[in-house]
């Protein structure tokens, strides 16, 4: 058999820069031979015949490197002139997408083949055969790609109809698999961006924009800053424009940190991706970018969260995306304006003085009544002021008698008197008061103290402190600006404690035989034979003496401080109540008490002395809210910093004022505790007889008489210290009854309020700190990256840039089976770098550490123009970094 020949073309003079070695041009699996006569050579051409080989048909190389217009139109003017002497090669038609005949089934072992060699290609070892020069690089990278991992991995690229418009070219169609031609993509734009571009600008502003509202909004969250006045109903802004405006802040932070971060993660992994000595990047770690702007992939797909999230980065995205999320419950729970209490305060309160305490004159001016004192000058104000005694101390009477009874139901009652249900008031009809009961004593050792030895006398001896009730009015004084609730939509609350004396009302009541009272009644005095007529005019009328005399002394004089000894004299009654009733002394000379006489059932009687006082042992504590408020007296407690003794420490406890046995004396008439003067049997006279205690102790089911009495009273106090001083005495002129023009007095006060804060309701939110911190340290982190940077690359994270990327590079091996349904397992882990094909300037994704690439030539001197392209020079600079961040 004959050897083998070749036929060999002749260099074409129009290409001097081409040669006709093929060891200048890349074979890949891409190459297709066609099968030519073989007689068909040039004329002209000698055939050449090597021992050793065998013929093979003329076929023509396809040349897929790009060189430019210029080469193009060289290529195209001189096809006759390359390849192996084929004369007039006509281009070969396209074959149709629809016909099946003329494509074969890309796989490993079927590459995509022209239909004439689509069943029997010819070996590689008959095309090596044919070089005329040998060159080591181009061998290494035959090497590599027939044997080495790359002969796996990649696959010749397929193009169908719907890449047809990358295949375009202007020079003439040069033979390939089934007429298709190898694709290219001549970059645009640049690689790098620097620092003055306006996408480089704009991420910037992001990022320092997040950054510097994420650490106010931080800040703002430890600080937790009261706003105040500044966030109120009728304020310039209200309450639900300031948390429409929190809102609108934490989702603008939100939505730049997203992209800041997402831009971080973009530029970090393209760099990566450039850089030839790093590790590249996986597919798992291409979708941090979907954890942080859809966080439900890390459920959905989850296994991306597997192999990715314990990488540094992918923990990172991790608790970005978390951070992300939250970020806007974040700050509603802790910068968002919430009502809260406020901090206790220490305050100076002032509040308006008019009068002294238990200034009967002044109180009848201030009663509200349609009847002025020109309808009544007598009595329009006593008037008045005895209705409203009537209305208070009833009402205050028979909430005080409900707890008993619900304390007697529940069977809680105790004979201990700091366990008995405590003193109760109204103010204002809004404001619930609370007494304390102060200064207690051992009802059964008091008893027995002043008992004679034939007669166990019964004795009662009950104060009851309440609170000041100027605190009310000056707490809504404007000059102490307090906020109240009508100003927060109703919401508002305070507290208020305040450093000064409580009013306080002492009685004390004394089971008496008929013997013992007879100094007392003037019925049994000699000279009434037992009867007293006209009483209506008592005492006037009926000769007792005047003071200074004391009268006779009675069994009961140490016990109630009657004689000249105490400087109080007795008091005288007209006659004795029959049972069930009660009489009021409350026209003694120069007296501090009234004195009330009822008869029990039995016979026995019972006197009661009433008296009021200030204490300096209370504090006066005030909340209020929209619902209703409280006051009570805070008495006796060795810790309280604000008892009215501590801020005037020489101030005398318990002094008695008598001013008020004028207020008490309209009390009692007008609760009819005097009509037992004429049988007049008042049920609530009789009520007080029922409370006589029956035994040296209290009764657990029942209150006193001396209870119930100071009770009655309570209200008495409140109208007494409405408008009189803070301090324990009246530091006013007095030549004038009160004043007609209000002082301002200061007293010592602490203040704790609701309003609008910052901060958190709950002690569990606090845990919303976490994502507050971790994306304020994040901003910094990536702002800190960009300005080290001070520029960006291309994005190929970004959907549109990666699709382009994958469209314009070879298939790989390394993706088998993931055009369907995705990457799933170690596809997932799989190294992928980002090249370039420094001729072309074309980029493209490629798997593993960087082999020789198909798409590159040998190297050979390149011209200057080459050599200085930005494109290729930025990406050198890129990818020739030792390594890169994260």
């Amino acid at each position: 058999m004959s050897a083998p020949t070749t036929t060999r073309s002749p260099v074409s003079p129009s290409l001097p820069h081409e040669t006709s070695n093929l060891s200048d041009y890349t074979v890949d699996s891409n190459t297709t031979f066609f099968d030519t006569p073989a007689t068909a050579h040039t004329p002209g051409s000698p055939v050449h015949h090597r021992s050793g080989y065998r013929r093979v048909a003329s076929f023509t190389e396809q040349d897929t490197a790009y060189h430019g217009p210029e080469d193009s139109r060289q290529r195209s003017g001189s096809v006759q002139g390359q390849g192996l002497g084929i004369k007039n090669l006509k281009p070969l038609p396209s074959a149709s997408p629809g016909d099946s005949s003329n494509f074969g089934t890309p796989s490993s072992s079927n590459a995509l083949l022209s239909p004439p060699f689509a069943r029997t290609p010819p070996p590689l070892q008959s095309y090596t055969s044919y070089r005329q020069s040998e060159d080591p690089i181009r061998e290494e990278a035959d090497a590599w790609h027939n044997n080495g991992p790359a002969a796996e991995q990649h696959q010749p690229f397929t193009a169908d109809s719907e890449t047809e418009s990358l295949r375009k070219t202007t020079h003439a169609p040069t033979v390939q698999s089934s007429g298709a031609q190898e694709p290219w993509c001549k970059t645009k734009r640049r690689l790098h961006h620097g620092k003055g571009n306006w996408l480089a600008i704009s991420v910037m502003i992001l990022s320092f924009y997040s950054t510097a509202l994420s650490g106010l909004w931080l800040g703002t969250a430890i600080a937790k800053p009261r706003f105040g006045h500044g966030i109120v109903n009728n304020g310039k802004l209200t309450p639900a424009t300031a948390s429409l405006i929190a809102a609108a802040i934490a989702k603008s932070i939100e939505l730049s940190f997203v992209t800041v971060f997402v831009t971080f993660l973009g530029q970090v992994l393209s760099r990566r991706a450039l850089v030839k000595k790093s590790r590249g990047i996986t597919i798992a770690e291409m979708s941090f970018r979907s954890w942080i702007m859809q966080p439900g992939t890390l459920i959905t797909h989850w296994a991306t969260v597997r192999y990715a999230a314990l990488t540094f980065l992918g923990l990172f995205s991790l608790l970005c995306a978390v951070t992300a999320t939250f970020y806007t419950t974040a700050s509603d729970a802790l910068v968002s304006p919430q009502l809260t209490m406020g901090p206790l305060k220490q305050r100076m309160l002032y509040g308006k003085v008019a009068s002294s305490f238990a200034n009967n004159a002044y109180i009848k001016t201030q009663c509200n009544t349609p009847i002025s004192t020109d309808t009544d000058p007598d009595s329009s104000g006593s008037t008045c002021v005895a209705i409203e005694h009537n209305g208070q101390a009833y009402h205050n009477y028979m909430q005080y008698l409900s707890n008993w009874t619900i304390s007697r139901a529940r069977g809680t009652g105790s004979n201990q008197l700091s366990q008995r249900p405590i003193p109760l008031g109204m103010l204002y009809d809004n404001t619930t008061i609370e007494g304390s009961w102060i200064h207690m004593e051992n009802m059964t050792e008091t008893s027995q103290k002043y008992s004679p030895d034939d007669y166990a006398r019964i004795v009662m001896n009950v104060t009851m402190a309440m609170p000041h009730a100027g605190v009310f009015a000056a707490t809504r004084d404007p000059i102490n600006n307090i906020m109240q609730p009508l100003d927060l939509n109703g919401l508002g609350e305070y507290i208020v404690q305040a450093s000064v004396p409580s009013p306080v009302t002492n009685v004390l009541c004394a089971t008496m035989r008929k013997e013992e009272l007879a100094p007392m009644v003037y019925t049994d005095w000699p000279g009434s034979n037992g009867t007293a007529s006209n009483l209506t005019g008592w005492p006037n009328g009926f000769g007792i003496p005047l003071w200074p005399s004391y009268l006779n002394s009675t069994p009961v004089d140490d016990l109630f401080g009657f004689g000249e000894n105490y400087g109080r004299r007795h008091p005288v009654f007209s006659r004795y109540p029959i049972a069930y009733n009660t009489i009021v002394n409350h026209t003694g000379w120069y007296t501090d008490s009234i004195y009330v006489l009822a008869a029990s059932a039995t016979g026995d009687f019972t006197m009661c002395a009433l008296k009021a006082s200030l204490t300096t042992k209370c504090s006066t504590r005030h909340h209020a809210s929209l619902s209703g408020g409280s006051m009570s007296a805070h008495c006796e407690d060795p810790k309280d910093d604000l008892a009215y003794g501590k801020s005037y420490e020489n101030a005398t406890d318990g002094v008695i004022k008598k001013d008020w046995a004028a207020v008490a004396t309209d009390w009692s008439l007008a609760l009819s505790l005097n009509n037992g003067i004429s049988d007049g049997a008042a049920s609530n006279a009789r009520l007080l007889s029922q409370l006589i205690p029956t035994s040296q102790a209290l009764d657990p089911s029942l209150p006193s008489i001396a209870e119930a009495l100071a009770v009655l009273s309570g209200s008495t106090l409140l109208l007494s210290s409405t408008d009189s001083p803070f301090i324990h005495f009246w530091n006013y002129s007095t030549t004038v009854p009160y004043l007609t023009e209000p002082q301002y007095q200061g007293f010592r006060a602490t203040l704790r309020s609701r309003d609008y804060a910052s901060g958190g309701t709950q002690r569990w939110q606090g845990i919303f700190y976490v994502i507050l911190f971790l994306t304020f340290a994040t901003n910094v982190f990536c702002l800190s990256y960009f300005l080290v940077r001070r520029g960006l690359v291309t994005d190929f994270i970004e959907p549109q840039n990666l699709f382009s990327l994958s469209l314009n590079s070879p298939p790989s091996q390394a993706l088998d089976g993931a055009c369907g349904g995705g990457p799933e397992g170690d596809q997932l882990i799989m190294n992928w770098h980002i090249k370039l094909d420094h001729e072309r300037e074309h980029f493209y994704l490629q798997n593993g550490a960087g082999p020789p690439s198909r798409n590159r030539r040998p190297t050979r001197p390149v011209d200057f123009e080459m050599d200085t392209s930005p494109i290729v020079n930025a990406y050198t600079k890129l990818s020739d970094r030792h390594s890169s961040i994260l």
